[in-house]
Order: structure tokens, then C-alpha cells, then sequence
């Protein structure tokens, strides 16, 4: 059932974090952190929060308008590669948040929705050193949620980057860390990694809500529905467990919704990245159960007449992209300088494009995920918490006696080294 029409002007009013109250005074949009839309999917128990990488204005309505449907709580997020200072995305980490505001008062949307800044990542030290002021721009642009990931680093200095970045972020900020980089079969992720990650963070009294994990996907196109070994993912959460600790799951578009629903009865997982699918179903593509977008004969994308943008405007994004000799996985870069055409299209193609991701999103949600009513759940969190800050879920069980700087890189002998192939990750 919809939360009651008292609790949620409640939570409007103690739960929106205080840059989101800064910088939208009068809205009645629910914009929270992180940590509540975790909070609902663990009281609604085996629920996967959909967290929609916003790439284009299309999606982000038509996920809200499914999450409105569905009364569900929900996550708009981008990635660095998509949206940080070199984009190749219109919607970004400093504009993701008016857009979504926007749209929740146009439509009328009343379920929780977090702002998350997803794979923000940390390759060395000078990352490190300009994320010291790049983090508090995006949260004071209404970012509530934020993924640390420096698991392009080895294991030690992955968790000294996250050590390093605490202070940039808010105590009542959602919070993602990342052990082993999204990249496929090679170089999975091990428990032993995840437990020195998540111990060491637990030492310096850090308590994550998500921990993602290389196990077994990749991002962006996928050629088949092989992906997520289920089991490792369950082992990985299992240990650590003890910490407070759930699953953000990376690289779902091309894993089939039986394996998705796996992941959501089998393991720790509240959080449910979906980027590419959305982005290919806005435009207008053929996709197939799994989210892949179909390819004709002649390896081309299939556009549904009559669906998505207008035939005359997506002729004209692949003779573009022809001319820049992409390949199909960089058809992604078209959303940056096709944005604005895309938005001056006549209404009806408008509202078209963001129906067909809404229905896609709707199915998800309710049908794959898990999460149809928990928008009530995330409000009573709030609610209870009297505040916009949850607080851990987790407590202090190490010893910071033995978790110091010093003696981290010690720690971490002994770990893997296998990271998998080297290359272009991100997104």
C-alpha cells in the first residue's frame, strides 16, 4: 500500500538531506540518501533496488514514472565515464539531481528516490587529490549517494583511496565501495579481497551500504545472457555479512531475468544497476529478454518502426556515428550531442520514448526485482530514524590497532593480483 498522505509530508519534512533542502526549498519531491532506499529493499527482504543510469532525459522520466507506478523506492545514478567532467552523456553528476527534482514535481512522484554517483573512479593520486574537490561540488549539486571506486588499484591501495576520501562525503550519504573492476570472467572478484576491503573500511569506522563486486559481468553490450555466478556473489556476501554489508550489482543488461531473480532470492544484493538496456529501449531498439538490443543480418541495430525517436532522426545517429567509425559499443556517445535533437522531437515521439522505458523499468521492478511497494518501507525507515540520516547498519568489529596506513600494504600480501585484462571499464 501507498504510504499515508501525513506520513509522507513527514518524511518530505525531516527526510530530504540538507543540500537537497538548500538547493529545493519548496519542492515536494522525496529526494533522500542512499542509505534509505537500501533500508526498504532489507525490510521488504530479497529486493533489488533499480538503479537507473540516467544517460538521457527519456529515462529518467520514464524510470520515475515506473517507480510511481510500481510505488516502489528507487535509484537515478551515472557513472564518472558518463557523466563526470569529460561526458559523454547530457545529464550529469552536477545536473542529475535538478533534472530528477523536476521531473518527480511535473509527474507527481512520491516514492523515496536516492542521487547516486556511481563509479566514481580513482585510478592514482592525482585522482585522489582532485576528487578532494570534485566530491563536494556534486553533493553540493544534490548528489545523496556516492561509489567509491578505486578497484582499478591493487587491494591496499584501493582501501587507502577510500580511507583517504571519507571526508569528502557526508556521514549520511549512501555509500558504495567496489573490490574487483566489472569486467567479465577474468579476474573475479575472491572473498578474500572483499574482507580485506570491508575490514580495513570497518577499522576506520567506515560502514558501507554496498559492497559491487567483479562477479562475472560486464557493462555495455553483451553478446550473450552469460554473466553473474550466483554462488560466488552469495559466498562474498555471506562473509561479509557480519559488517552491515549488501550487494551492488553491476552489468545486468545481458543476464536473463532468472538469473536477476537468483541474485535477488539467493544473495545480499539491494542494488540493481541498468544502463545500456534503458539507453538502447529510449531510442526505439529491438532488445531481447535479457536487455541486449537485437542485430539484424548485417550486424546492425534493429529500430522498431513507430517506436522510440523519430526514423528520420535515428537515420541521421547512424550516419553520424558511421562517419566516426563506432563500433557498436560506442553508440553510447551519441547521447551527448544528440540530446538537444532528441528533446526538440514533436511531443507524441516524446512521450513515447520515455513510455517504452517506463513499461521495460515497470516489468523489472515488479516482475524481476522485487521491489513493487517499497516506497512505504523506505519511509517508515526515515520516519523511525526521525531524520535524514539513517546512521550504519553496520558496527565497529575491528581493531584499529591493526589497520593503520602502515600496515595495510602488509595486510595485503598474500592477496590476489589478478585483476583481469587491462582496458576501459567504467561504465
Amino acid at each position: 500500500m501507498p504510504a499515508t498522505t501525513s506520513d509522507f509530508v513527514t518524511a518530505l519534512e525531516v527526510g530530504r538531506p540538507p543540500n537537497v533542502v538548500r538547493l529545493f526549498p519548496n519542492s515536494k519531491a522525496l529526494l533522500v540518501s542512499g542509505k534509505v532506499i537500501d533500508r526498504a529493499m532489507n525490510a521488504k527482504g530479497h529486493a533489488l533496488a533499480l538503479a537507473a543510469n540516467g544517460r538521457n532525459h527519456f529515462v529518467i522520466r520514464g524510470v520515475l514514472a515506473a517507480a510511481q507506478r510500481a510505488n516502489a523506492a528507487v535509484i537515478i545514478e551515472i557513472a564518472k565515464s558518463e557523466g563526470g567532467q569529460k561526458a559523454y552523456c547530457p545529464v550529469n553528476y552536477w545536473n542529475m539531481a535538478r533534472q530528477v527534482d523536476a521531473v518527480c514535481n511535473e509527474l507527481g512522484v512520491t516514492v523515496p528516490v536516492a542521487i547516486h554517483a556511481d563509479h566514481y573512479g580513482i585510478k592514482g593520486d592525482a585522482d585522489i587529490e582532485s576528487a578532494k574537490v570534485e566530491i563536494p561540488s556534486m553533493f553540493d549539486a544534490g548528489i545523496t549517494s556516492i561509489a567509491i571506486d578505486a578497484s582499478h588499484l591493487p587491494d591496499d591501495k584501493n582501501l587507502l583511496a577510500n580511507l583517504e576520501l571519507t571526508g569528502c562525503i557526508p556521514a549520511w550519504a549512501g555509500l558504495e565501495t567496489e573490490v574487483g573492476e566489472i569486467k567479465g570472467a577474468q579476474g573475479l572478484s575472491t572473498v578474500d579481497e572483499a574482507l580485506f576491503l570491508i575490514r580495513g573500511l570497518n577499522a576506520n569506522d567506515i560502514f558501507p551500504d554496498w559492497i559491487a563486486l567483479n562477479n562475472g559481468t560486464t557493462h555495455g553490450i553483451e553478446a550473450s545472457d552469460a554473466g553473474i555466478h550466483v554462488e560466488l556473489t552469495a559466498q562474498i556476501h555471506e562473509a561479509v555479512k557480519p559488517y552491515g554489508v549488501n550487494g551492488a550489482q553491476h552489468g545486468t543488461s545481458g543476464n536473463s531475468y532468472e538469473r536477476l531473480r537468483q541474485i535477488a532470492q539467493q544473495t545480499r544484493t539491494t542494488k540493481a544497476n541498468v544502463a545500456t538496456a534503458l539507453q538502447m529501449i529510449s531510442w526505439g531498439l529491438e532488445v531481447n529478454e535479457y536487455g541486449n538490443a537485437k542485430l539484424d543480418a548485417n550486424g546492425n541495430f534493429v529500430k522498431v518502426q513507430g517506436e522510440g525517436m523519430s526514423e528520420e532522426l535515428w537515420a541521421e545517429m547512424v550516419a553520424f556515428a558511421d562517419s566516426k567509425g563506432w563500433k557498436k559499443g560506442d553508440y553510447k556517445s551519441l547521447n551527448l550531442p544528440f540530446e538537444n535533437k532528441l528533446l526538440a522531437q514533436p511531443k507524441e515521439i516524446r512521450e513515447r520514448m520515455a513510455a517504452r522505458v517506463e513499461d521495460f523499468a515497470y516489468k523489472l521492478i515488479t516482475e524481476v526485482f522485487n521491489s513493487a511497494d517499497t516506497a512505504p518501507l523506505g519511509i517508515a525507515a526515515i520516519l523511525k530514524a526521525g531524520s535524514h540520516d539513517l546512521g550504519p547498519k553496520g558496527k565497529r568489529l575491528e581493531n584499529p590497532a591493526e589497520w593503520t596506513k602502515d600496515l595495510i600494504p602488509k595486510r595485503a600480501l598474500g592477496l590476489s593480483t589478478d585483476k583481469g585484462p587491462a582496458g576501459n571499464f567504467e561504465d
